[in-house]
């Protein structure tokens, strides 16, 4: 590919979320996320968003995974506009200089990230849940290490928010904008079996077989405890919206299923943190569709799962869940609809998750139904 046939695509992506009380002394993160599109040129983003201080980075390597450690020979040190080490200024994002590295779709990578300096709770660690097994090792820079000394275990994401291959111009990026169902925080350690990864594993056979359509890699943007209308352990959908969709690169499609936490807050609701309404929910999904498609990006509803018998279900919002799918399904306001609500509900008892999907909390749906979910999005959505 020339380079004027060429352009940049997320692979991969998290949300940056506060990580409250973390600190660091000094290691090295070594993070393995898995990617959904391949190329042979990468780079990788860091995130200071939540940091109440500039962050230092000592040093930083990408590399394939092989096992607990690196495969050999695939090692890649970063470099930020040329240097090994940089400052990420706070509230901001730093994006490495290209490398070429061979990735396969669905391929398991492993970033590498040297804290120079010593991070205290008070600092404002950016993180999020993983469901991935990541390291941190003891003080010390061991980024070009196959193996590093592992000092504990972590499954968040610190820091790292993006992956980005560049890619042909037939090549586009979907963003799954969500709560915990999309970010899938209940979901089996280093199983990759979020409705997102099932999405990525059909596209990427989709685009090694005959049927049509472009190449499309998929970035997880799912927020554990997130809500569209209020801030709750990051910010809300409609303050990140800019950050994490419009902002990643090569987005062409957004599916979007938010809302069950707002619903559920409702029934602790106070004064400086009010219950919503039915209009609420929808009128802040008709802004995300407005602002998605004032930049050419298609967006898909999902519909809000059932979750009876969960910790916060009520009558009122059980009410304001069925008029908001209501309209998702009949008001034409998106591109196309994911209907997960009836994917996943149970056909005798519509207001339930089916016992085969549910988690055991009634709110989450297990591995299974996530993959159900996966699999129910109509692909010729992702064609236009």
């Amino acid at each position: 590919m020339t380079g004027k046939d060429t352009h940049w695509v997320g692979t991969w992506a998290a949300s940056p979320a506060p990580a409250e009380g973390v600190a660091l002394s000094s290691p090295t993160i070594r993070m393995f996320p898995r990617v959904s599109i391949g190329g042979s040129t990468i780079r990788v983003r860091l995130s200071n968003a939540h940091g109440t201080g500039k962050l230092a980075i000592g040093a930083a390597c990408v590399a394939l995974r092989a096992g607990a450690g690196t495969l050999p020979g695939s090692d890649r040190a970063l470099t930020f506009n040329g240097s090994p080490s940089a400052v990420i200024p706070v509230g901001a994002l730093l994006i490495s200089d290209p490398v070429e590295l061979e990735v396969q779709p669905l391929a398991d990578l492993a970033v590498s990230v040297y804290l120079p300096a010593e991070i205290p709770a008070s600092f404002g660690v950016t993180g999020r849940y993983a469901r991935q097994l990541n390291q941190l090792s003891p003080p010390g820079d061991f980024t070009a290490n196959r193996l590093i000394p592992v000092g504990r275990i972590t499954d968040d994401w610190y820091f790292l928010c993006g992956i980005d291959v560049l890619a042909g111009p037939d090549t586009g990026g979907i963003v799954a904008l969500g709560d915990s169902v999309t970010d899938g925080n209940i979901s089996t350690h280093d199983a990759f079996c979020r409705w997102p990864d099932q999405l990525a594993r059909r596209l990427a056979a989709r685009a090694g077989g005959r049927t049509p359509g472009r190449t499309l890699g998929v970035m997880n943007q799912g927020l554990g405890g997130n809500r569209i209308l209020h801030d709750i352990r990051g910010d809300s959908g409609v303050r990140r919206f800019d950050r994490d969709v419009l902002a990643q690169a090569g987005i062409k499609y957004l599916i979007v299923l938010e809302g069950i936490n707002d619903i559920g807050h409702n029934v602790s609701a106070t004064p400086s943190d009010p219950a919503v309404t039915a209009q609420d929910l929808i009128g802040a999904l008709q802004q995300i569709t407005v602002r998605a498609h004032a930049h050419g990006i298609r967006v898909i509803g999902a519909t809000i799962l059932p979750y009876e018998n969960c910790k916060y279900a009520s009558t009122d919002g059980e009410r304001i869940r069925e008029e908001v799918n209501k309209w998702i399904r009949s008001s034409h306001g998106f591109d196309g609809v994911a209907d997960f609500d009836k994917i996943v509900r149970d056909p005798k008892h519509p207001t339930r998750i089916l016992d085969v999907y549910d988690s055991g909390d009634h709110l989450h749906p297990n591995a299974a139904g996530l993959r159900a979910m996966g699999e129910s999005i109509d692909l010729s959505l992702l064609t236009r």
